[in-house]
């Protein structure tokens, strides 16, 4: 009975209504019936395709989305019997947002799984195994060379639009993807304009799926709303996050994608002459504060600069973006720390010196507006003298969105992350440091 109730897919209204006259386990059946409490372009798309690819604002129910067609395809109709699918890989940014998002996460593989089909996570061993002998491996898209040699039938790719070295993951994943009849991939993310993205859209075997936050709204909090749908609604950067939107670069930004994707490298292949740890600490904490801004760059002897990681992360304590600036300098045996002092120059020392004491510092005073101390570094970009390696998805988003609005305070936010971009690289290039000695990462 309940089961021909769910095919006929009843109104919400039917369901709350049904809901009191179940048992406890045809509830649970109820709870985990994806069919009847999706969305239709949440569901798998029908037709010959390979890759399913779904560009969605923010809280569209991507990780969901993802996690219930795993779910579908590789279960049975018993907890022992067979799926469609038994090989798969699962790929995120890092390790930690495979384990925390789409293993882990609220709306992840486990959260959505009934309790008679949920697999077991092995975390040591980076696996997931189903009662029925279904395997998922979980991949860190920061190293490429794991999707080497492994082999799948079916892969999900969560946040491809940010992975940092997302040409070489993606190569090696689809290269293993090659078991069964039928191999297919789901990707799951918010869009950016990056050349693999729009090579996907081009495919005639990928099936896109666009969505926004608001086809969701009524299932996101109000914080959310308030702080996020709030802050980005009517801007640019609004349109991708918000509206899924790929933007075409900001005619009067500094910088443009294609110029940072043209001397784009995999490593610093050249002799170091000297690393820095770049800090635009936030002037408050908290969730409401900007974020703190924490960047690497090196230069070379030939004169080349190599911008290696962004640490920048929003709501930290002083002693939280104190530690990462830490991390960030033992990471590249740095040889010193660059930190904007204007909010409090004695504090931001005393902070740092607190995590680590002997770590060099120089402080330095933003005399001029945003814009005029970013030009010189844009400059250096376009005579082709800077290399990112990997793409820095956050950052370059700043980058290419940064304009004289933000020096006119009209942009609602801070580019925090371009902000220690340029201190790193004016302390690089500009003759503010004794001569260092020669060394290589």
């Amino acid at each position: 009975m309940l089961q021909k109730i769910l095919e006929a897919r009843p109104s919400s209204e039917d369901l709350a209504k049904l809901v009191d006259e179940l048992a406890p386990e045809e509830l649970e059946l109820l709870l985990h019936d994806w069919k009847l409490w999706a969305r239709d372009d949440q569901l798998p798309p029908s037709g010959d395709w390979i890759i399913w690819l779904i560009l969605a604002g923010r809280g569209w129910g991507k990780t969901r989305t993802g996690a219930e067609f795993i779910r579908n395809a590789v279960n049975g109709i018993t907890p022992m019997a067979r799926g469609q699918y038994g090989r798969l890989a699962l790929v995120g940014a890092t390790a930690a947002e495979v384990r925390d998002v789409m293993v882990e996460g609220e709306s992840g593989i486990l959260a959505t799984s009934h309790k008679d089909f949920r697999p077991t996570y092995l975390k040591s061993l980076r696996k997931l195994e189903w009662p029925n002998g279904a395997v998922a491996i979980c991949f860190s898209a920061e190293d490429p060379d794991q999707l080497r040699g492994p082999q799948q039938d079916l892969a999900w790719a969560d946040e491809l639009a940010k992975w940092q070295y997302a040409d070489d993951a993606w190569s090696n994943l689809m290269f293993g993807l090659r078991l069964g009849d039928n191999p297919r991939a789901i990707v799951t993310t918010t869009p950016r304009p990056i050349k693999l993205i729009r090579e996907l859209l081009r495919e005639s075997t990928t099936y896109l799926t666009k969505g926004t936050t608001y086809d969701n709204a009524a299932n996101l909090a109000k914080t959310f709303i308030k702080q996020v749908i709030s802050k980005y609604e009517g801007t640019r950067l609004g349109r991708q996050e918000l509206l899924a939107d790929i933007l075409d670069d900001n005619p009067y930004a500094l910088w443009r994608r294609d110029n940072l994707d043209q001397h784009r490298s995999k490593w610093a292949d050249e002799e170091i002459l000297r690393t820095v740890v770049a800090v635009d600490p936030p002037v408050k904490t908290g969730e409401d504060a900007d974020e703190c801004g924490i960047i690497v760059a090196s230069k070379t002897r030939s004169g080349r600069y190599y911008v290696h990681a962004d640490y920048s992360e929003q709501g930290l304590s002083p002693e939280g973006w104190a530690t990462k600036v830490a991390k960030a300098y033992a990471d590249f045996s740095a040889d010193r720390v660059v930190a904007e002092a204007n909010q409090g120059g004695a504090m931001v020392e005393s902070v740092l010196r607190a995590v680590e004491a002997n770590m060099p510092i120089k402080l330095v005073h933003a005399s001029k507006g945003k814009v005029i101390r970013a030009e010189p570094i844009a400059a250096l970009y376009e005579q082709g003298k800077v290399s990112h390696i990997g793409t820095l998805a956050k950052l370059e988003d700043q980058m290419c969105e940064f304009t004289s609005d933000f020096d006119r305070g009209i942009m609602g936010y801070s580019p925090d992350r371009v902000d220690a971009l340029v201190w790193a690289l004016t302390a690089l290039s500009g003759g503010q440091e004794n001569e260092p000695r020669i060394r290589s990462l």
